[in-house]
């Protein structure tokens, strides 16, 4: 979350949703409007109980258990390399410590709006309070507020960025991103067991990992059906965490698969993993990242946390030889993690457009 534009940015006046929300205005403002082909179905949006796939889920305490391990390593791989997103149970991260997260992130959000103002997200860049990803004037928006803070290594933090209320959220935050490290670790173990690599590959070639997290808070639309809470996209990330706030009932979090926008159903306690499009390069396209979206609910607010955790600036990445042969040849080219994260934070987000920055294709 470091990088930031080399040219000068015009945002235009971007209406902050929650504000918006109290005024109950009669219309929605027209930079929120989707374009009819991009608006999310009405069904999708009121009834997401009503399809009838669901991502898989993945039991961290049976992989560190030798009579259920092979099973649940080959469930990991089919969530990895059929839907780029798994949910995972008994994850080893304090519950009370997830609650705590939840509940410092939904107290900044009810901060007034002076207060978060004190931490502006500068136009064209990724970290602070406002919104991500916008790069003109006449861009459509997100129905979403975005709190988001660069964690490691120390150089890409902002400290006039980190808020001194609510009073503990710095330490707080700071506690949560540890755990939620070490899960990314042990995660990247197991994917990397799980295609038959040393375990200790990916620790190895990250260096010292990035790690930033953000807080989005979605208030409820009048109008669900003409916005949408986030932009479809694929992260830049290695591995995304995601967890969905138990104070949010509704169902926000949606991907794609099959060219269907599949809900993702909260589990309670659980958190969401998915493929970043590094992962993707690095597994030659084996593993894949995938596009997801959010979504709005007429009545109820929705919070999420997200960790995004990659590999260092410095580092030069393609595909691991292991997984290039004859019948698999090199689908990416190499290159340094730092401008691809340049080329990610500087772009909008538009589906997997960004990943075209790495492919190769046949002449």
């Amino acid at each position: 979350m470091a990088p930031v534009p080399s040219f000068p940015v015009k945002v235009g006046h971007i209406d902050d949703v929650q504000e918006l929300k109290k005024i109950k205005p009669s219309s929605i403002p027209e930079r929120f409007v989707r374009d009819m082909i991009e608006r999310p179905k009405l069904a999708a949006v009121t009834t997401p109980s009503s399809c009838s796939l669901h991502i898989p889920v993945v039991d961290l305490s049976k992989i560190s258990n030798s009579q259920d391990f092979h099973n649940e390593i080959m469930k990991l791989s089919t969530s990895c390399e059929e839907w780029g997103f798994f949910q995972v149970i008994n994850h080893g991260i304090d519950l009370d410590l997830l609650e705590k997260m939840e509940k410092i992130s939904m107290e900044f959000f009810m901060l007034p709006l002076e207060e978060k103002q004190k931490y502006p997200m500068a136009p064209g860049t990724v970290q602070g309070y406002g919104q991500a990803f916008v790069f003109s004037e006449d861009q459509k928006l997100d129905w979403c507020n975005m709190f988001a803070l660069g964690v490691e290594p120390h150089f890409i933090r902002n400290p006039k960025l980190w808020p001194t209320k609510p009073l503990d959220f710095s330490e707080t935050v700071d506690i949560y991103s540890r755990e939620i490290r070490k899960l990314c670790k042990n995660l990247l173990k197991y994917i990397a067991m799980s295609l038959g690599l040393n375990e200790d590959i990916f620790e190895e070639m990250f260096g010292v990992a990035v790690q930033a997290v953000r807080m989005n808070y979605y208030p409820a639309c009048p109008r669900p059906d003409l916005v949408l809470g986030l932009s479809p996209h694929s992260d830049g990330s290695a591995l995304t965490v995601l967890q969905q706030g138990n104070c949010s009932s509704s169902v926000g979090l949606q991907i794609l698969k099959d060219n269907v926008w599949v809900p993702v159903q909260p589990i309670p306690n659980a958190l969401v993993i998915n493929i970043g499009d590094t992962i993707e390069v690095l597994t030659n396209g084996r593993y894949k990242s995938v596009e997801h979206r959010a979504v709005t609910h007429q009545e109820k607010d929705r919070l999420s946390i997200v960790t995004f955790y990659a590999p260092s600036y410095e580092i030069k990445l393609g595909p691991l030889a292991e997984l290039v042969d004859e019948n698999n040849p090199c689908k990416y080219k190499r290159y340094n993690h730092g401008e691809y994260s340049m080329h990610y934070v500087t772009n909008k987000l538009q589906g997997k457009k960004t990943l075209e920055f790495a492919k190769i294709y046949d002449n």
